[in-house]
């Protein structure tokens, strides 16, 4: 698993029936690996999450874009703001990625979008050690409940400047957080980060704490 091209994965989970789809690229051994957790109505086949992801694959991280639910669950609309559920597919996908012979010792990092963040942070708060970085793009982590108080992992939030009422919610979120942080707003970005040169803001903060939280120094 050394090279730039997407490779198509099969996520088993733990209760044997339920298998989800996902996207692994390992551009290099030992840069560390992203999952992402994409947000409502969306997919592994979110726009801005693969081309963030691309980003991050220039800079030697590798990266796992999935499923969170399968088509079935996904027509359920409950599910799909079902944290405690969402953090759990994180969570299995952390542990997926773990047992796979060629990814068991890269370091792991939680990339989330919209309620994706929520459920990163919570999967971050009950992984422990298991995540080393988790950065929310536009995301809900106060949605992350009682959970953010329990993140031990270097969180990194980044809002958009014109995305009203998500900072505020961000800002309290960042309050509650007890572990190293950072808060990042993109000015003039609306939620979807869809501005000009907006996106790739996004990918150089996240690339940047990725890169240094994932390293082998950051981790001895």
């Amino acid at each position: 698993m050394t090279d730039p091209t997407p490779h198509p994965v099969a996520i088993a989970l733990s209760d044997g029936a339920t298998v989800l789809p996902g996207d692994l690229t390992m551009p290099a051994p030992g840069g560390g690996l992203v999952i992402f957790a994409h947000g409502s109505g969306s997919s592994r086949l979110s726009p801005r999450n693969r081309d963030v992801a691309r980003g991050l694959q220039s800079t030697g991280l590798g990266t796992l874009l999935f499923d969170l639910l399968t088509p079935a669950e996904a027509a359920d609309r409950a599910n799909v703001f079902d944290i405690p559920l969402l953090a759990d597919r994180v969570a299995q996908a952390v542990h997926w990625a773990r047992a796979q012979p060629g990814l068991a010792g890269e370091a792991i990092g939680l990339f989330g979008a919209s309620t994706g963040a929520a459920a990163a942070l919570v999967a971050a708060a009950g992984l422990g050690p298991a995540v080393g970085a988790v950065v929310s793009r536009g995301g809900r982590p106060d949605l992350a409940g009682a959970a953010l108080e329990r993140v031990d992992a270097p969180v990194l939030l980044i809002v958009g400047g014109a995305d009203f009422g998500v900072i505020e919610l961000n800002e309290a979120a960042y309050a509650r957080l007890g572990c190293e942080k950072r808060l990042e707003i993109v000015p003039g970005a609306t939620h979807l980060f869809e501005e000009p040169g907006a996106l790739g803001q996004v990918t150089q903060l996240a690339a940047e704490w990725f890169v240094t939280h994932l390293s082998a120094g950051a981790r001895e």
